[in-house]
């Protein structure tokens, strides 16, 4: 599994160097801001899959920077609040401003880091795995293509090809490897691939101006934005 990025938004230097380290030394990257303004600069630029965030800061409201991160963080990135304030009213109040989980201090590190695995396991499992690759879009959930906003119709075995060059991109995609992921050892004909190559052409670049599959000679086929 991709290694969890978490960001620390925390002042208090010793708390966030022993959750932090904690975190580090179990495969986590970590980064950190000690004030609210910078927490929710961070956490606007992306990249973290779970926010740790202490709800006293010195520059804001721990609730108010909640709030901020949600509502402009388009990748809905979870958050984990710590705070010292246990009563259940103080817990709904935070529930409210939009935090994921809500862990009340003193607090085990190790239940830190498994709440952090749990909320990027829960978060990842949910995320889109929609690609975009320059005009053309394609969900491998739903199995549709779309290119400059238009539906592109695929059989199947097309639809198969051309995820297969989306996940290699930028790289090319090797013929034999292909047929093998395709067909396995039952690729039916030795001409097969290029008959698909050939229909999903016709689908994917004929209608437009630019052509998006490449034929790279000597090795495969990829995808040229």
């Amino acid at each position: 599994m991709q290694r969890l990025s978490i960001l620390i938004i925390e002042d208090n230097d010793a708390i966030a160097a022993r959750i932090g380290d904690y975190l580090a030394a179990r495969d986590m990257l970590v980064d950190y801001a000690d004030r609210a303004g910078r927490g929710v600069q961070r956490a606007m630029a992306g990249g973290y899959d779970v926010v740790i965030l202490d709800l006293s800061l010195p520059d804001g409201d721990g609730l108010d920077v909640c709030r901020r991160i949600k509502a402009t963080q388009p990748r809905d990135v979870p958050i984990l609040m710590l705070t010292a304030r246990d009563s259940l009213a103080d817990k709904v109040v935070g529930f409210e401003a939009g935090t994921d989980d809500y862990l009340t201090k003193p607090f085990a590190l190790e239940e830190v880091f498994l709440r952090c695995l749990a909320l990027g396991r829960r978060r990842r499992l949910h995320q889109s795995r929609v690609t975009v690759i320059g005009s053309l879009k394609v969900d491998p959930d739903q199995r549709t293509v779309e290119r400059e906003g238009r539906p592109i119709t695929l059989s199947p075995t097309g639809f198969d090809i051309l995820y297969a060059m989306v996940e290699a991109y930028p790289n090319a995609v090797g013929r034999s490897a292909l047929i093998q992921k395709i067909w396995g050892d039952d690729c039916p004909e030795s001409d097969v691939l290029r008959s698909h190559i050939y229909t999903l052409r016709n689908a994917v670049d004929k209608p437009f101006a630019a052509k998006m599959i490449k034929t790279i000679h000597g090795v495969g086929f990829r995808l040229d934005a």
